[in-house]
């Protein structure tokens, strides 16, 4: 199995930034797309950022030229710099990563989820 554990998650003031963390760690045979997801209270599950194999990167309009996704391979990490944040960005971030555990079985993990609060 996979797992996964986030870190960078807090308490920030508006217009402040941080920087998620999410390291998979388990039998990897590959490591596909991860990505970042988060729910805010009363709310879904939304995408805010993904990120494939080879570095090509998506993002929600509501986070586009505020935060970057990256990812270091040879890790199994992925990050979310947040910069410029926003009350509206207040939620509990899940890392989510695909991953094969061999060339034929490829699943969807996700991590704990860490808070995330914008407040002065």
């Amino acid at each position: 199995q996979v797992q996964l554990v986030e870190s960078g998650g807090g308490l920030v003031q508006p217009g402040g930034s941080l920087r998620l963390s999410c390291t998979a760690s388990g039998s990897i045979f590959r490591m596909n797309a991860m990505g970042w997801y988060r729910q805010a209270p009363g709310k879904q599950r939304e995408l805010v950022a993904t990120i494939t194999s080879s570095d090509l990167t998506n993002y929600a309009d509501s986070v586009k030229g505020r935060f970057t996704i990256s990812r270091d391979n040879a890790k199994n990490t992925a990050y979310l710099q947040m910069s410029s944040l926003k009350p509206d960005d207040t939620a509990v971030y899940y890392c989510n990563a695909n991953a094969n555990l061999n060339p034929f079985i490829r699943r969807d993990y996700w991590g704990q989820g860490t808070q995330v609060t914008v407040s002065s």
